[in-house]
């Protein structure tokens, strides 16, 4: 089965439930799924967008790397034979 024809049976079953829902309730519906959609899209380019830029912080890049380094943990076991 294709994607297309995936997502079509997948809103034809919701359109099934949603035959016996009120005209006002429908209509409800409608803008809040447009409402979903609108910030679904803003919110994926802001997401994006924060996704770059320096990295902030008070500490010097001495102490960020001792930091880095004293956080490091060795658990290596050799098995015998």
């Amino acid at each position: 089965m294709r994607t297309t024809e995936i997502n079509s049976s997948i809103v034809d079953g919701y359109v099934g439930l949603l035959d016996n829902l009120s005209t006002d309730n429908k209509l409800d519906l409608i803008s809040k799924l447009s409402a979903s959609v609108k910030t679904g899209l803003s919110y994926k380019k802001s997401a994006f967008k924060k996704a770059f830029g320096a990295f902030d912080s008070k500490k010097s890049a001495e102490e960020i790397i001792e930091e880095i380094r004293n956080s490091r943990v060795s658990s290596r076991q050799i098995e015998a034979f």
